[in-house]
């Protein structure tokens, strides 16, 4: 209807600026939008994760967030639980963010990959195109101003880079089809491991301030 419209109404003179205007899909509050996503992604089985997950990992947070965190895979806390980053990495980065004044639940932490991969092996590159189109979905409802990727993996596939986290931090990123900067921060799990690099994950943070500060509201 619309192709026909656009064709032949001009020819007869007839005006369509009304309907290039006009929504063609429905005004559908963005919270319904991604509690229906939600469900989509409960029932997903585009990759072999579904056989062996016990649950999906969405995501949690503010649906309104100026700033949306990005990690890499859900690990067996996370799988057990349906609720993102909640193990040591987890409670490692709510202490991040309050160190900045950020109340966890004031942003959104989702991964690259929604459900975990077995023995917490890095994701595949074909299930982390399976899961593509649900993270990129997440970033249009919710509409950050600022991704913060958390992890060489979630860099590589936000970025199309492949690059050590060293040369990607502290620098601001823009992909075309989002139009809102991304950083890159080491992941918690690296600084559990290596926690004499917890000064650099502070110069992050304060980045990241400095990003917020001049594209928020």
């Amino acid at each position: 209807m619309r192709n026909i419209i656009e064709k032949y109404f001009p020819e007869m003179g007839i005006d369509i600026s009304w309907y290039s205007k006009k929504k063609i899909t429905p005004n559908i509050p963005e919270k319904d939008n991604l509690d229906n996503l939600d469900i989509l992604v409960k029932k997903c089985k585009k990759c072999n994760l579904y056989k062996t997950r016990n649950n999906t990992v969405f995501g949690e947070g503010s649906h309104n967030s100026d700033i949306m965190i990005i990690g890499e895979a859900p690990g067996k806390e996370e799988d057990d639980s349906g609720k993102p980053f909640i193990g040591r990495a987890g409670k490692l980065l709510t202490e991040f963010l309050k160190s900045i004044s950020l109340d966890r639940r004031s942003v959104f932490i989702t991964n690259t990959v929604k459900c975990r991969p077995p023995e917490n092996r890095n994701p595949e590159m074909t299930e982390i195109k399976s899961c593509s189109d649900y993270l990129d979905q997440q970033i249009a409802f919710i509409k950050p101003r600022v991704l913060v990727l958390l992890g060489k993996i979630a860099a590589n596939r936000m970025l199309g880079e492949d690059k050590p986290i060293s040369e990607l931090r502290l620098k601001k990123f823009f992909v075309e089809k989002y139009d809102i900067p991304l950083i890159v921060f080491y992941h918690p799990a690296y600084i559990l491991r290596s926690p004499l690099q917890k000064k650099k994950v502070w110069d992050d943070l304060q980045y990241l301030k400095t990003i917020i500060g001049s594209h928020g509201s």
